[in-house]
């Protein structure tokens, strides 16, 4: 099959198509991480975004249903430099043809990933157009630009709704503590750090009523990480208006973002976003600097933390933005990057024993 990329600035690229065929869109943004690209295509994060890794060669470990970090691929589309079309791995059940065909998602190989990730970086994440078609059905350049631009931005889409939980459900640990995670999104990673930690949970829809939330009786609320514009996310943001001061409550990434909502800051789309396993942030109570996986297009705004009751204990030391806030008042922190890892270093783990120290002492 031929494959056609189209960006919203006119530029068009033409490689071979793998997966399934069709046309897909979506905001196209990259990935440094050199390995990774199950757990990336499975992070619902991803949801309304194509997928680019900058890493040369995909595909050549295969595809293992226990890295899937949901129950199905969640980006819209791939793009990558070179596939590995027969992995070299014990674990692997299928290749990553296979595994885009098996959820319907179109993938691009066979093109410059370094200009595309250099033009991101100077012009910023822009909209897309990925066509995997056979020669007689690929729609000609001029169509797919003009379908690119008229896209929506993702600004002006609901993610949330499309990746979290229908309805409750609930996971026994048989452990000391019971939390609830309010799902934007949630990475079986996540889940995996908190159950080995001896947590039960209850993972509920985004827009979960407080007072539902406050049947469980839960010793902590957890925002999970999540897709799209923060800002979009009300219903949450309502929720965890109503928590504070009422329960500990903790947070991961997009959890992070809508925290800071909730307590009066402000946050902004990041130029070309935060993706890959190589990001260094300060802990600024150590003086500790570690490195974190990260998957975020949208930060928090440090300056308009002032008067919020919330205070930055990390930060990012590329560009400085936020990456950790703890509330001088109640029980509440959150973090930006996931230390979840999944894929990724292993060193920011001790999130998630600062949790169960707070579920301890609340």
């Amino acid at each position: 099959m031929k494959a056609t990329l189209a960006l919203e600035d006119g530029t068009v690229v033409e490689g071979s198509g793998f997966g399934a065929e069709g046309l897909t869109q979506g905001e196209l943004v990259f990935n440094t991480s050199m390995t990774g690209y199950v757990e990336a295509l499975t992070d619902p994060s991803y949801a309304g975004q194509i997928l680019m890794m900058t890493y040369p060669l995909i595909g050549n470990y295969g595809v293992c249903s226990e890295d899937y970090e949901s129950d199905r691929i969640q980006a819209n589309g791939l793009v990558i430099k070179s596939l590995c079309r027969k992995p070299s791995n014990w674990r692997s059940k299928k290749n990553l043809d296979q595994f885009l065909r098996e959820f319907n998602i179109p993938g691009i190989e066979g093109i410059d990933t370094r200009m595309l990730t250099l033009k991101a970086r100077n012009h910023g994440t822009m909209k897309a157009t990925l066509a995997v078609f056979k020669n007689k059905d690929m729609p000609s350049k001029d169509e797919l630009i003009e379908r690119t631009k008229k896209q929506q931005h993702i600004s002006d889409i609901d993610l949330v709704d499309k990746v979290c939980v229908r309805k409750p459900k609930f996971v026994d640990a048989k452990g000391k503590y019971h939390a609830v995670i309010i799902d934007c999104g949630v990475k079986n990673s996540i889940i995996k750090q908190l159950t080995l930690r001896g947590v039960d949970l209850h993972v509920v829809p985004y827009d979960f009523p407080t007072d539902k939330i406050m049947n469980y009786e839960p010793d902590a609320v957890f925002i999970s990480n999540g897709p799209g514009d923060p800002a979009r996310v009300t219903q949450t943001i309502q929720t965890i208006k109503n928590l504070i001061g009422e329960v500990p409550v903790a947070g991961i990434c997009l959890g992070l973002q809508l925290t800071s909502l909730a307590m009066g800051a402000k946050t902004f789309k990041l130029k070309f976003g935060h993706r890959g396993a190589n990001q260094p942030v300060k802990d600024f109570d150590t003086g500790r600097v570690f490195i974190s996986t990260q998957n975020h297009g949208f930060a928090v705004d440090v300056t308009s933390l002032k008067e919020t009751g919330l205070e930055m204990t990390q930060k990012n030391l590329n560009d400085g933005t936020v990456e950790g806030i703890q509330s001088r008042e109640s029980t509440l922190f959150a973090v930006q990057y996931h230390p979840e890892a999944g894929p990724g270093p292993h060193d920011t783990y001790f999130f998630f024993d600062r949790f169960i120290q707070m579920l301890e002492h609340r």
